[in-house]
């Protein structure tokens, strides 16, 4: 692997850091949020789920403005959006002004979510693109795991108003994103769309010297028929198949509960009788969980494949679901066995969907609608993150709220196990080009 690759996959990974930081730092900072501004169930969910409204905007433009203004470039203007979000989130005074700069924050994350993994995967080869898209996967949980470690520090050493810098602290990783980004080349696939062949060809030559041409001309051939000027429509039947996996991957992603477990982690544990200080530190388990089952999956997802990581990973989400239910079922929280389930369902989430779901939906769409069909998969992901955000706190707050929402994960995991044995196809070690003519054909 090239050093240019390698370093420009990391700058566009970066987004993925503060994508995980900006989905995760709310967690700590939510149930203050709740009594500054003297929010009901209702609205509570609704302010903590404003910023995945957001993503689901950015994800629904992003294609758009990928295509038109380039990748590279879109996603100067999201590190922008960072950091503006970042600094009115901490010093916000009204309700009113909070949900603006949290919805701005997130559309940087739900633009960033679908242009980070295009980028990579238009500038990563074959037999190494699993791998350097997963690196995005990567950032975001330590983005995570950044979060949850600076809220039980700031809880600690900050007396009055914490969450205000909880949130405010995005704010230096978001301007070096912004400042990283100049320095790495616009995406050759990209500038191929748009007629620019020698600009195209020379970061081909930078990226790949041995096989440049031959990529070129594949890039070429792809694209031929939207060169021409027929523009591709993504909602057709000659896609239906990429669409159809797109969407139910997505799904299952959300439906397993894991943004409601990384917004709510402290909740569900305070819900235990863990006190505050407790349960922001056991969260942090969570995310060192996360981010080393996630480096595991980074090494193995292109030896054994999306497919064989899914199988692993949905049964043991099924297992670990399934006991937490029925613990707050009995409700019977001594010892640490909530905590062992979630950090067991983390891992196995982290080793499956976590590292397949950005790769997968990088690679079924073909090179004419890959930003319209990112754009689709990560959009059904944010509104699925968005709606059980919402209503988590209302669920928690029933009688047996843990045991209905838990069954619920455990059931949705059943069902995504049936679709990776029967509908899933396996796209390792191949180029963007011939996944095209191979997913095509179904």
């Amino acid at each position: 692997m090239k050093k240019k690759i390698f370093m420009a996959s990391i700058v566009a990974s970066l987004g993925g850091l503060l994508f995980g930081f900006d989905t995760a730092v709310i967690s700590g900072a939510e149930q203050s949020i709740k009594v500054v501004f003297g929010l009901d169930g209702f609205w509570h969910g609704f302010t903590n789920s404003i910023a995945l409204i957001g993503t689901i905007i950015g994800a629904l433009f992003s294609g758009m403005l990928g295509d038109n203004y380039g990748r590279r470039d879109t996603l100067i203007v999201l590190a922008v959006f960072y950091s503006v979000s970042a600094l009115g989130s901490g010093l916000a005074d009204s309700w009113m002004g909070f949900l603006i700069y949290r919805f701005l924050g997130g559309l940087a994350v739900g633009a960033s979510s679908v242009l980070g993994p295009i980028y990579i995967s238009e500038i990563a080869p074959a037999k190494l693109r699993g791998r350097l898209v997963a690196m995005f996967q990567f950032n975001i949980v330590f983005g995570i795991l950044v979060a949850f470690f600076s809220n039980y520090l700031i809880n600690s050493l900050v007396e009055n108003e914490a969450w205000r810098w909880m949130l405010g602290i995005e704010f230096v990783p978001a301007v070096l994103f912004f400042t990283l980004l100049f320095l790495i080349p616009r995406s050759p696939r990209w500038l191929v769309k748009k007629n620019r062949h020698e600009e195209a060809k020379q970061i081909l030559s930078n990226l790949n010297t041995e096989k440049s041409e031959q990529i070129f001309e594949a890039i070429t051939n792809s694209l031929l028929q939207e060169r021409e000027g027929n523009k591709e429509k993504l909602f057709i039947k000659k896609f239906s198949f990429p669409l159809i996996l797109a969407f139910l991957l997505a799904t299952f992603n959300q439906f397993s509960g894991i943004n409601a477990i990384m917004y709510y982690a402290p909740r569900i544990f305070e819900m235990t009788g863990l006190a505050k200080d407790t349960a922001l530190l056991q969260v942090v388990i969570i995310g060192m969980t996360n981010m080393v089952f996630t480096i595991v999956a980074m090494f193995v997802i292109d030896k054994f494949g999306r497919k064989s990581l899914m199988k692993i990973g949905s049964i043991g989400m099924i297992v670990c679901l399934g006991l937490t239910s029925f613990t707050f079922y009995q409700e019977n929280f001594t010892g640490y066995a909530v905590l062992i389930y979630l950090v067991g369902f983390i891992a196995f989430f982290a080793f499956s969907q976590g590292a397949v779901i950005w790769v997968f939906l990088a690679e079924v769409f073909p090179n004419s609608v890959r930003a319209k069909g990112q754009a689709f998969g990560s959009l059904t992901h944010w509104v699925w993150a968005a709606l059980l955000t919402w209503t988590f706190p209302m669920v928690a707050e029933l009688n047996q709220g843990g045991f209905y929402a838990f069954t619920f994960f455990t059931i949705a995991m059943v069902v995504q196990l049936i679709f990776v044995l029967k509908v899933m196809p396996e796209t390792k070690g191949k180029s963007l080009e011939e996944l095209e003519k191979q997913l095509l054909k179904n």
